[in-house]
């Protein structure tokens, strides 16, 4: 080797300790790591608001289009209707598992959009459907391809924030459910859908329109959204060298020797990671409790205007009178999960939130005043929507890593997406106007879910004491530190 060449090695080697020192440093900065997450809230949060809202526009405008004739189009008869609303769900809960595994694989900031794009051409084919064949065939689809969406988000933005950042920024997509339940079903779907209905044009008259012009404008925006959303931090054009550095080692960092030195960009699929997240306890508990949730939060959502007629209120104040309970779940979606990443807790919210929800279902079936029991769906939606992304997020922030979190949360989503078709049959009409049985099947829901929250803490505390008492070490001789993710001695469960 000649001096020249010995002198620019020389010169590398003090560049790198240099710019080695120089991020020892970063990893230290909280201006910096403060930063780094503004940075991911404005460029990635907005796209991943729009395409759950556009998703659940998607999903039940088919409601607006059989206002508008669709029924008496395809010549529909007897439960048909109902036939093409519930296989909806049966290809959006088998396929959350293999859909988290394909998200890192393609690239998150890729595969959010594809799967938005796919069912926005599924949408837009579904106004030219002529039979009920067709309908129950473009259903399925769609329900295939909106199915990775929602346990994808999870996982993406778990794959950017740090586990006690994650549950405010979980909160500000989910409260698309209750701010759309208030807002979003009478003015984008409704208002939106009733001018479009209005088209006649190239033999094709009314609702058919609501597909076109719904889906294509979710196709357009996933086409956009494609190009702006990154697959990892170490991609994201928003931030310099150094803040991509730090935003994915501050993640491991965060994991607690739950991962190695590799990042998530990395790790490669394996099928260990997926055992060890079907066998996790967590994985198992909260899966159970994330289904007794849905049952309350899915039955309220549908059938909240039913209930409030029930009260003596005509149909149109019964609508109007959602409006104030569903906003109410909005404020307090984002109040709890702002408090729940600031105590990093997720478990004993949930306890809190439903016990205010137990309160509002005793109301309803305690009291026989009208005043009583629509204060009661107060007590229900401030207390069961925030539940849903605090369940969420407590299971995302337990599993590590990557292809352990994503099998847990697909099994989880999965799993509790059952919880909808329990809630489908919880309000019959023949029960009206008093649902005093689908009041007490919610407020048996609760109460199990209160138990299987309970036990779920008392595990965690279990577990936490024995790894910090040193009962754990012995994993370090079985297998490589880099493989044993949340099993890892210095990693703690989330309470």
């Amino acid at each position: 080797m000649n001096s020249s060449q010995g002198k620019r090695d020389s010169v590398d080697h003090m560049e790198a300790d240099e710019k080695m020192d120089v991020r020892d440093g970063m990893s230290e900065d909280p201006e910096m790591e403060e930063r780094i997450t503004r940075k991911c809230d404005f460029h990635i949060l907005p796209w991943i608001f729009i395409l759950w809202l556009l998703a659940f526009i998607d999903r039940s405008n088919i409601g607006n289009a059989r206002i508008d004739g669709l029924e008496e189009d395809l010549e529909l008869t007897g439960n048909q209707f109902n036939v093409a609303l519930t296989v909806f769900y049966i290809l959006y809960v088998l396929l959350d598992i293999p859909s988290n595994w394909l998200l890192k694989m393609v690239g998150g900031g890729r595969y959010l959009p594809l799967l938005a794009m796919a069912w926005g051409v599924v949408g837009t084919c579904m106004g030219a459907v002529k039979s009920f064949g067709g309908l129950v065939a473009c259903r399925l689809l769609l329900g295939a391809c909106e199915g990775g969406m929602f346990g994808g988000i999870i996982l993406y933005l778990s794959m950017f924030y740090k586990r006690h950042n994650l549950m405010f920024r979980l909160g500000i997509f989910y409260c698309a459910a209750p701010l759309s339940g208030a807002f979003g079903k009478k003015l984008m779907g409704g208002l939106l859908a009733t001018g479009l209905a209005q088209i006649n044009y190239g033999g094709y008259n009314g609702w058919p329109w609501i597909f076109f012009v719904e889906g294509s404008i979710t196709v357009i925006v996933a086409m956009v959204a494609f190009f702006f959303l990154p697959n990892t931090p170490g991609t994201a054009q928003f931030l310099s060298a150094d803040e991509q550095w730090l935003a994915a080692h501050r993640l491991r960092v965060d994991l607690q020797g739950a991962t190695s030195s590799h990042d998530v960009e990395e790790e490669k699929f394996s099928w260990p990671a997926v055992r060890f997240a079907i066998l996790n306890v967590n994985t198992l508990l909260m899966s159970l409790n994330f289904f007794l949730i849905l049952i309350p939060v899915y039955s309220y959502s549908l059938f909240l205007p039913s209930i409030i007629e029930g009260l003596g209120y005509s149909d149109v104040t019964a609508q109007l009178f959602t409006v104030p309970p569903n906003f109410l779940a909005f404020l307090v979606v984002l109040g709890s999960s702002f408090i729940s990443d600031k105590i990093k807790m997720r478990g004993p919210l949930i306890l809190i939130g439903f016990t205010v929800a137990a309160i509002g279902y005793i109301m309803q079936l305690a009291s026989n005043s009208a005043g009583v029991r629509y204060a009661g769906t107060f007590f229900i939606a401030a207390g069961a929507f925030p539940c849903s992304p605090l369940i969420l997020a407590w299971l995302s922030n337990n599993l590590a890593p990557h292809y352990t979190r994503a099998t847990g949360n697909g099994v989880q989503v999965a799993i509790g997406n059952c919880g909808a078709f329990v809630a489908t049959f919880t309000y019959l009409e023949n029960d009206a106007p008093a649902y005093k049985v689908g009041h007490s099947i919610n407020l048996g829901a609760i109460c199990l879910t209160l138990v299987g929250v309970t036990l779920n803490l008392l595990y965690i505390r279990w577990e936490n004491s024995a790894r910090k008492a040193g009962k754990r070490e012995y994993r370090f001789e079985r297998e490589e530190e880099g493989e044993l993710g949340y099993r890892h001695p210095e990693f703690r469960y989330t309470l």
